[in-house]
């Protein structure tokens, strides 16, 4: 509720009278606007807005599993598991396919390990960049992919989903006729939740002399 242009006196009575605080909101603006409010509790919300949004922020980062080109399948196997936990957690993860010697002659043993990867995580990620020679490693960077995995998660929903049956009535008939049926339940809606208080906004200007 706007109160209008007050004298700072009256606007320090006014939220006074209603036991809140006169709290300066724009203090550039000729005459400076000032707001009636709780500030205690305006400060606690603020802050509880600000601790729940922390908690959902995602710290994303770029994590590294590196392999080489003779990995044997059980480390394959714990590898790649690895980079899948790091794909679901938000992250990006560097593949890095590390060659010795004159393993280095056949890069192809280590794009095909990359392809693995990248076949496995299928749904869940995407090749950010492609597989590509540096120096003697080979590098591979894959970044999660929500709308591909949201799409096999749902797909796996309906495909585990059983089907309905088709609903049957079965009706006692007692000595003196059918049993009565229980009265179907009120489908009321919901009582509309109360009307917070307004906020009330005061353009106050302190009286010079």
């Amino acid at each position: 509720m706007q109160l209008g242009i007050k004298p700072l006196p009256e606007a320090l009575a006014i939220a006074k009278e209603a036991d809140l605080d006169l709290v300066e909101v724009a203090p550039m603006a000729n005459p400076p606007v000032c707001r009636i409010m709780d500030f205690g509790k305006f400060k606690f919300d603020e802050a509880q807005r600000a601790k729940e949004s922390r908690r959902k922020t995602v710290h994303v980062g770029i994590k590294e599993m590196k392999y080489r080109p003779k990995i044997g399948p059980g480390d394959f196997d714990t590898k790649t598991r690895q980079v899948a936990k790091f794909l679901g957690e938000g992250h990006k993860v560097k593949i890095t396919i590390m060659f010795r010697g004159r393993e280095v002659y056949h890069p192809e043993h280590g794009k095909r390990i990359l392809d693995r990867i990248a076949e496995q995580m299928e749904g869940i990620a995407k090749v950010e960049a492609e597989p590509k020679l540096d120096n003697r490693n080979m590098i591979m960077v894959l970044a999660p992919d929500k709308r591909a995995r949201q799409a096999a998660q749902s797909r796996a929903s309906n495909q585990q989903r059983p089907g309905k049956p088709t609903p049957t009535a079965k009706a006692e008939v007692g000595p003196e006729g059918p049993a009565d049926s229980p009265p179907p339940e009120g489908n009321g809606s919901a009582q509309p939740a109360g009307e917070a208080h307004g906020v009330s906004e005061v353009a106050a200007s302190a009286e010079e002399g």
